[in-house]
């Protein structure tokens, strides 16, 4: 494995991490006005990733600049072919953070409402434009000789991209709802435990679509070689798992099953797409590659060194956290 397929396996990861951990944050989120039928109730539900959601876009943070350290080619035309899509996922991240920390100063119920809605929109937009992103990411935008994507937004709302989102959309707020059945209690944990189960179902019907029209595109099936193998096979097994653990009432089995559902059908991603980073449309000799855009060989080696150094701390600090803040929130607790 050279160094190349190293930062490319790095920073699937660290994508990967981003959207298990921030999925449940965006599920949360988008259930808050939902499921909190008071405004102690959606107090509750906001203290259940208060000690977390901040730490868990660190890791999107360190995505991104791997990306741009690994593979400035790559960071350059993504970011500036989806500059919209990816401004808009940045603008709503901000909405939500505001509305979060400003939420317990606001002295009157429209303020508490206004944050309300910025959780809520702050949550539900990034939760389907990362849909929309991946989908558009694995099935090839049009780039030319010259790296540049000479696509527009609409471009990138194509129907597939736009079912992509769907699916996006709902796995993130079923797997919220699992968090929330396993991190509250009484009738919160109740009404969780109800609406994951109601979501199972659409998820289910979305993500078959989803699945039905990318592995049945005659353009997509000999450019990729996508063929159902064993990750596929455990993201529908995890899938099928979560609506068994609900049934049973398993919380934290539910929780991991839709974590790992989240894990497979990430890396399915990923996997279709090594050795490239950025397929084009226009002609496969355009192909972001992990050899054509990355930096040099030094940068690499050095950037390495940094992040097996620094990586182990950061894991070790939240996973202590997650540990540290692993009691159910109740009415009662501080």
């Amino acid at each position: 494995m050279d160094l190349n397929t190293v930062w490319f396996v790095l920073i699937a990861v660290l994508f990967i991490g981003y959207f298990v951990l921030e999925g449940f944050d965006f599920g949360v989120g988008i259930l808050t006005p939902i499921l909190g039928h008071d405004d102690e109730e959606r107090r509750l539900l906001i203290r259940t990733i208060g000690p977390f959601w901040d730490a868990n876009e660190v890791w999107l943070l360190t995505a991104g600049g791997a990306m741009f350290a690994a593979f400035p080619h790559w960071y350059a035309t993504l970011f500036s072919g989806f500059y919209l899509a990816l401004f808009l996922i940045l603008i709503a991240l901000i909405i939500r953070g505001v509305s979060v920390e400003f939420r317990a100063k606001a002295i009157t119920a429209r303020g508490r409402a206004a944050c309300d809605a910025g959780i809520f929109a702050g949550s539900a937009l990034p939760a389907l434009l990362w849909g929309v992103a991946l989908t558009n990411i694995v099935q090839g935008v049009p780039i030319d000789a010259d790296k540049q994507f000479t696509g527009n937004l609409l471009t990138l709302l194509n129907p597939h991209a736009l079912l992509g989102g769907l699916v996006s959309l709902l796995m993130f707020t079923l797997h919220g709802a699992t968090f929330l059945s396993l991190r509250t209690d009484d009738n919160l944990r109740d009404r969780a435990h109800t609406m994951a189960t109601r979501l199972w179902w659409p998820t289910a019907i979305v993500t078959l679509a989803f699945a039905t029209y990318g592995y049945t595109q005659m353009n997509f099936l000999p450019r990729y070689g996508v063929v159902p193998g064993t990750l596929p096979v455990l993201a529908a097994f995890s899938f099928v798992a979560i609506a068994v653990f609900l049934r049973l009432r398993y919380d934290g089995w539910a929780f991991a099953a839709t974590a790992l559902t989240i894990v497979s059908g990430a890396t399915v991603v990923f996997q279709s797409l090594f050795p490239r980073v950025l397929p084009s449309t226009i002609d496969a000799a355009y192909d972001l590659t992990i050899y054509n855009a990355s930096s040099s060989p030094l940068t690499l080696s050095i950037m390495l060194g940094v992040a097996l150094l620094f990586v182990p701390i950061v894991l070790g600090y939240q996973g202590w956290s997650y540990w540290v803040f692993r009691q159910r929130v109740t009415r009662g607790s501080h």
